[in-house]
């Protein structure tokens, strides 16, 4: 492990915790995607689009649940290194997943409505953990060459 976790198997358990909603949000948005699909290839143009709101409708809560399952691991990462319990070093606890999360909510809403905000919006959380993990990387680069 490069960055050494005092307490490490907490955060083992976290991850494996929040690693579960994340895979039911990416299910929840491939459902709805798959069934448009399908419904538009196999004649049912006209109720793709409406079967497709009702399924988000009806299992939009999902999201919420998802997130806030998700949200411990995120908000431990951000303890331990701002506590000093890693390797890494403290002022990096401004670059946790939800301090990206919510500088890219901010741009989201300046954004005119349009549908790259809307793809923008979907993909928050994943686009905070790329920026997450190029920072980690660029550490690690800085680290690996001294």
């Amino acid at each position: 492990m490069p960055f050494y976790v005092k307490g490490e198997k907490i955060y083992h358990y976290l991850n494996a915790f929040g690693l579960t909603p994340w895979m039911c949000l990416h299910l929840f948005y491939i459902m709805i995607l798959y069934l448009y699909t399908w419904m538009m290839g196999h004649g049912y143009a006209d109720a793709a689009l409406p079967a497709c709101g009702a399924l988000f409708d009806h299992l939009s809560w999902v999201i919420i649940v998802s997130e806030v399952v998700m949200l411990p691991v995120f908000l431990y990462w951000f303890y331990v290194v701002v506590c000093g319990k890693t390797t890494l070093p403290r002022w990096m606890a401004a670059g946790n997943v939800l301090v990206f999360y919510c500088i890219l909510y901010v741009i989201k809403s300046i954004l005119p409505d349009t549908a790259f905000r809307l793809g923008f919006t979907n993909g928050l959380m994943s686009e905070s953990m790329i920026f997450f993990f190029i920072l980690i990387w660029i550490l690690g680069s800085k680290t690996a060459e001294k």
